[in-house]
């Protein structure tokens, strides 16, 4: 061979080794999104390796046809790639992915398109949402993902944005603020939620009710971003008029002043479109504030916050609706994941809503009218009886009017017996699997007359977030008594439960299941696991570092299935519960598995985060108990129950010396809230600032000597507390 033509083939060689087998490049995802209409959504069934939209199709039950990963070769499964994203915070994404590419988001509403078969990163969005609008997100700075259309992929950020981006390099195309009032802390909105796009729509609500907004739903134009239509779910002020007829209506269910309040409602998670009935199904939230006798003295059901609403997607225009809490008490809101399904119900197959809301009880509505069809609880009740089929409304208990019986300890929790993690339906089961949670909450009504709103802050109407009495040792065991989580296979014909996995914890993550009969569900405490979807069968786990909150998906690319979940630690649980969580790596993470896969995530680098506390401020002990009352009022979460972090903020006991000694400057003053940390000096005097000081550092005292105690001492404890814990439970059931 001449020396050139083997110079040649050498080289031809060299960059033939070097370069990838697979590479995307901007004509590939082009072609991959370009073509995502409302045809291909409807027919997302035809091409099953793909994740088109936000539950996989818009009957959104989250169960993929793909059966390549099953349960006889699960055990197989292993790391394919990670990803870091930026931060060490919460992430709640549902990933789309398109013919190999993949578009989720992180924290502060970034936007990533990643290379799904090797990680890659292909672009990054970073809509650059003040920091000091977190204040605002009553639940971390999260957000649950995007939609595609048309070559468009359309984010919604925490600051009330929606913003279309050429799915080829992420520049932004339009961008339009969904907020009347943006940045306004008269009008505290966020946007966590992943929008929809139906016929050429982009559809988003928003979130608030806790801090007092009234709700909304709205839809823009996906070419220009220009607002088609508005449906208010709460009435404003009589005396600007009504939007609709359906508001009017709903005016009627109101007393008092409640457009004073925000009235609640907001749209800040679920929706899901019939496409047969051409109808959009969403779920609104709860009342604010949470205390009915507040919101609307003199009763009413309030309509139609807690409720599910059908309206016609085209114009906006209500067409029914099934209220599940009339005149909510307890932030029981019906947000949480909607699934379309159809069932065979006495004998007769129907076309049906199932929903496993906050309030415990597993609904199943008929989606062309509104009718309950059954209701049964699916954990443990005692706000309610159960439900009247025949009115459609639930018989409550004495103990859900703690206004006027007094404090009630109630389950579920306001943090509900199902929250955002979407739920799955698999139709070869027949089952539905939820993310459940056991829960109680010490409900305690404030005077309607002692009642203080406060633009921007928690407006709920009952008395501060209660402590534990005791150390913090005794708050940690008691918190392990009254709330837990478990994986339930519920039977939605026959309304009940085929099997369980229990879990310590609660706040596990949402569900995915196969055609190859698995569900796959991430844990509170780090864990990925696969089970057999028909009993429940253990098959498959392995340890991720954080917590897992979000849902997984599953797609094929080159003719292999892979499914990737989002983890990190967050969320409204994950930051206030007040729970330690050591194993934080530095980045919260992207997954993506495969048979076979054998890649090992990096060691937890654990960092000595101690800091000696300064010494005790010179105040008296009702000084402290003061500041205990304000930092649960106004601080806990973000900063954890009983100043218990998770680490994804700075746990307030261990800070070092230097923050300390400019505590006034940071909490009153908001020297950083550009990082964040805003100022409170709206609400606090400089007097409270420094109760609140002082109790951070006695609880930065009471974690230094509790860390220095002996192992079988605090063992011990353990156990003497758990036993208190016990009796302080048996006695509070009795409220």
């Amino acid at each position: 061979m001449p020396h050139s033509l083997l110079l040649i083939c050498r080289i031809y060689l060299l960059f033939t080794i070097a370069s990838p087998l697979w590479a995307l490049s901007v004509e590939d995802i082009s072609k991959a999104t370009a073509s995502l209409d409302h045809a291909r959504l409807l027919a997302a069934d035809e091409e099953p390796g793909n994740w088109l939209s936000h539950g996989r199709t818009y009957q959104e039950q989250r169960y993929s046809l793909l059966d390549q990963i099953n349960d006889k070769n699960v055990a197989d499964l292993g790391l394919a790639w990670y990803f870091d994203v930026e931060g060490n915070r919460g992430l709640e994404a549902s990933p789309i992915v398109i013919d190999g590419v993949m578009f989720s988001t992180g924290v502060w509403s970034v936007v990533y398109a990643h290379d799904a078969l090797t990680g890659e990163l292909l672009w990054q969005y970073d809509p650059k949402v003040p920091r000091h609008w977190g204040k605002m997100a009553c639940c971390d700075v999260v957000n649950r993902g995007v939609a595609v259309w048309k070559g468009k992929v359309f984010s919604a950020t925490l600051d009330g944005r929606l913003i279309a981006l050429d799915a080829r390099n992420g520049n932004k195309l339009w961008e339009t603020m969904t907020l009347d009032h943006p940045l306004d802390p008269k009008y505290p909105y966020t946007i966590t939620g992943a929008p929809r796009v139906i016929k050429g729509k982009v559809i988003i609500g928003n979130g608030g009710a806790d801090f007092g907004v009234r709700g909304y739903l709205s839809a823009y134009d996906a070419n220009s971003g220009e607002q088609l239509w508005r449906f208010y779910t709460v009435p404003g002020d009589p005396e600007k008029g009504f939007e609709s007829e359906a508001i009017a209506r709903a005016a009627k269910t109101w007393n008092g002043q409640w457009w004073e309040y925000g009235g609640g409602g907001t749209v800040w998670d679920s929706m899901v479109y019939d496409p047969e009935l051409n109808l959009l199904y969403f779920g609104t939230g709860n009342g604010s504030p949470w205390n009915r006798d507040i919101r609307s003295p003199g009763g009413g059901d309030n309509l139609y916050i807690s409720s599910i609403v059908a309206i016609n997607p085209d114009n906006g225009k209500y067409v029914w609706h099934f209220q599940e809490v009339p005149q909510e008490n307890f932030d029981y809101t019906a947000t949480q994941h909607i699934i379309i399904a159809d069932i065979e119900l006495g004998g007769e197959l129907k076309k049906v809503l199932l929903h496993a809301p906050k309030n415990g009880f597993f609904f199943v509505i008929d989606r062309l009218s509104g009718k309950l069809l059954s209701a049964e609880p699916y954990v443990e009740v005692n706000w309610a009886s159960h439900y009247d089929l025949q009115t459609g409304r639930p018989v409550e208990t004495p103990k859900a009017s703690y206004q006027k019986n007094g404090a009630s300890l109630i389950k579920p929790s306001s943090m509900g017996a199902h929250n955002w993690q979407p739920m799955a339906y698999n139709p070869d089961t027949g089952l539905v699997y939820i993310p459940a949670m056991e829960s109680s909450f010490l409900y305690d009504a404030q005077d309607q007359d002692s009642y203080r709103h406060e633009p921007g802050h928690w407006n709920l109407g009952v008395k501060e977030l209660q402590t534990p009495p005791g150390d913090q040792l005794f708050g940690k065991v008691l918190a392990k008594k009254i709330s837990s989580g478990h994986l339930s296979a519920w039977d939605p014909v026959l309304q009940k439960e085929r099997w369980r996995v229990q879990y310590q914890d609660p706040w596990n993550g949402g569900v995915l299941t196969t055609a190859g009969n698995l569900v796959f569900q991430g844990t509170f405490d780090g864990r990925f696991i696969a089970y057999r979807a028909d009993t429940g069968e253990h098959l498959w786990k392995m340890p991720v570092q954080t917590s897992v909150m979000a849902p997984p998906v599953t797609f094929t690319v080159k003719g292999e299935q892979y499914i990737t979940v989002l983890v990190g630690r967050g969320g409204a649980y994950g930051l206030g519960s007040g729970t330690e969580f050591v194993s934080i790596p530095k980045h919260s993470r992207i997954l993506t598995f495969k048979l076979g896969g054998d890649i090992n995530l990096p060691p937890i680098a654990i960092e000595d985060e101690y800091a000696d506390p300064p010494p005790r401020l010179d105040v008296s002990a009702e000084v402290v108990m003061q500041g205990e009352k304000l930092f649960h009022t106004y601080c806990y979460g973000c900063h954890g129950f009983n100043v218990v972090s998770n680490k994804a903020v700075p746990d307030l006991r261990r800070l070092p010396r230097h923050f300390h000694d400019a505590f006034k400057n940071i909490v009153y003053d908001g020297d950083l809230s550009a990082l964040g940390m805003v100022g409170f000096s709206d609400v606090l005097s400089e007097a409270e600032v420094e109760a609140i000081h002082a109790y951070i550092i006695e609880r930065a005292h009471e974690d230094k000597a509790a860390r220095e105690q002996s192992p079988w001492w605090l063992a011990l404890k353990t156990k003497v507390y758990a036993f208190f814990a016990d009796i302080l439970i048996w006695l509070m059931s009795y409220y």
